[in-house]
């Protein structure tokens, strides 16, 4: 088995979408929009170096609200993984939970509905701990959101949370843990959290 640090998308690893004219934020939807925040990159590698293996486990339900179509969500994944590998940061495995509870009209209905995947439920975890061999005791979720939050604890990893003092309108909470977050470390970059993680992290 090995030890893992499962990573949250949106807000976590790439910016949110602004788009001036209509004046709207949205979740990244083409692979145009990807732009990794800073410190990610060098967290990731700073993880990968200590032995952590990485993944993402991301919510996009935009395609069960009839946003966009589930191949832009595709595209936009696959680019993500490129423009790491690009500077050196290879992500093994990524699951995507493409539900919505209550979708929209115009989505695609076998996405509407419940399911067991959705971040806070452990789904999306439970399937990157299979598929990479992950040990829980010595695995992770980073993340910046409550549903990263319950999902880690859902999966009984420890939890990493991103609290940015600077925040977009759409984004949760900044600057610390809210009341109600169970977080092992805390820290405003991934760069910051990745070595808080590696020091939690016993050695090799």
């Amino acid at each position: 088995m090995r030890r893992g640090v499962i990573l949250d998308r949106d807000g976590t690893l790439i910016d949110f979408y602004r788009d001036v004219e209509l004046g709207v934020v949205t979740p990244a939807f083409h692979p145009d929009h990807v732009q990794l925040l800073p410190g990610v990159v060098e967290g990731l590698r700073l993880l990968a170096e200590a032995g952590f293996v990485l993944g993402i486990a991301t919510n996009q339900p935009d395609a069960a609200k009839g946003r966009v179509p589930v191949s832009a969500i595709e595209r936009t994944n696959a680019r993500l993984v490129e423009a790491l590998a690009e500077q050196g940061v290879v992500i093994e495995a990524v699951e995507v939970c493409l539900h919505h509870p209550e979708g929209a009209p115009a989505g695609s209905a076998e996405l509407i509905g419940p399911c067991a995947c959705r971040k806070p439920a452990p789904g999306l975890l439970e399937a990157l701990i299979t598929r990479l061999d992950l040990d829980r005791d010595e695995s992770w979720m980073l993340g910046d959101t409550f549903a990263d939050a319950g999902a880690a604890a859902a999966a009984h990893l420890r939890f990493a949370l991103l609290a940015q003092l600077e925040r977009c309108d759409i984004c949760p909470f900044s600057g610390a843990a809210p009341v109600g977050v169970k977080a092992d470390v805390c820290a405003p970059t991934v760069l910051e959290l990745a070595r808080a993680i590696v020091v939690h992290a016993p050695h090799l």
